[in-house]
């Protein structure tokens, strides 16, 4: 016998949507809420109520995504300022394009060119949320309000007896640079760009308190949820289930990530990417422009300093990873690049604002 699973609801936001004030479309219909509504602490209510509100007879799932942090960058008014004057340590990548030290490390040009962007430390989405250490710190304030949130969720399973048996993954969307290689956001195969934050928790299926190193991907997290359900994985489905990592079974488990980026419109700072990672080297091959590929040992240069392309010792490591690269863009049906119509004018190409 088939458990049927709790009524589902729906509360969407349009694009980004908005800090305050937000509009959400609550199973389609559309609801506009006041000023002084918090969109952090408005989907969290809303999450909770669903919690309340189910049938308490059949299992459930729950996705709760929230607007924060993305930029631009506001704190709920309760934390707005908790952080003034506070700056961190810079990365030590932060420094080596202000002037040519980025040249002897072999770093392509266009990281050079992107720190002075919209994406770059010294003109971060043109200035519209000030300096990089003001930045920063609306954007942990910003994140008080998510921490309070997940404090809120597994309160109220602790409350209701569901805190051991269900599974709580924690996850971001994407990484995020704070001034590695001189920049910030996320089009970039560079560690801190690439990598997720992600925490799972459910004692009854495993033992807490461990850092499994294993390289798992975004596309894992739905056939590990399917497992929990007891529901099987379309065959076309890509990704595997964590389970078994969780569980302590490495056997099996993938050896590469590969990763792509395409060029972008309104942000034509960042070229196309493509870039192959394993537990120890860290390959990134751009298209379209004349410029430098880029390995990294990640073992023993983790702050992706010093680019051994081209250095004859590692010359068959590279030649490897390239081949390796295309073997699975020919696999995945990769090698067309896609276009996107857009005749416009660019949102965040501030040389030619105006072009088409």
């Amino acid at each position: 016998m088939v458990k049927r699973w709790s009524t589902s609801a729906f509360f969407p936001f349009k694009g980004q949507g908005d800090y305050y004030a937000p509009n959400l479309n609550i199973n389609g219909e559309r609801v506009q809420y006041d000023e002084d509504t918090y969109i952090t602490d408005l989907l969290t209510e809303h999450a909770l109520e669903w919690l309340d509100n189910r049938d308490k007879e059949k299992p459930f799932f729950m996705y709760l995504s929230h607007k924060a942090v993305h930029a631009l960058f506001k704190p709920a008014k309760r934390h707005d300022g908790v952080y003034d004057g506070k700056t961190i340590d810079k990365p030590a990548t932060y420094s080596q394009t202000i002037d040519d030290d980025y040249k002897d490390l072999k770093w392509p040009e266009w990281v050079k060119q992107q720190r002075h962007s919209w994406h770059g430390v010294d003109y971060m989405y043109h200035g519209k949320n000030g300096t990089f250490d003001e930045n920063l710190q609306k954007y942990c304030e910003t994140l008080l309000g998510v921490d309070e949130s997940i404090g809120s969720v597994m309160e109220w399973l602790r409350a209701n007896g569901l805190d051991e048996s269900t599974m709580v993954i924690y996850m971001g969307d994407n990484g995020f640079s704070w001034g590695e290689h001189g920049l910030i956001d996320k089009r970039h195969f560079y560690e801190e760009s690439v990598k997720v934050p992600m925490l799972i928790r459910c004692p009854e299926i495993f033992e807490g308190g461990k850092n499994i190193e294993r390289m798992v991907q975004n596309v894992d997290v739905a056939p590990t949820i399917f497992e929990c359900a007891g529901v099987k994985k379309p065959d076309y489905m890509p990704g595997k289930s964590m389970i078994q990592l969780l569980e302590g079974n490495e056997e099996g488990w993938r050896e590469r990530v590969y990763y792509e980026y395409f060029w972008e419109y309104d942000f034509p700072m960042t070229p196309t990417v493509f870039g192959v990672r394993t537990d120890q080297y860290k390959y990134m091959r751009y298209q379209g422009i004349w410029d430098q590929n880029e390995l990294y040992d990640i073992i023993n240069d983790p702050d992706e300093q010093y680019n051994l392309m081209g250095q004859p010792e590692y010359a068959d490591v590279a030649k490897q990873l390239a081949s390796d690269l295309y073997d699975w863009l020919e696999e995945t049906h990769g090698m067309n690049i896609p276009l996107k119509r857009t005749v416009k004018n660019p949102y965040g190409d501030y040389r030619h604002p105006n072009q088409y």
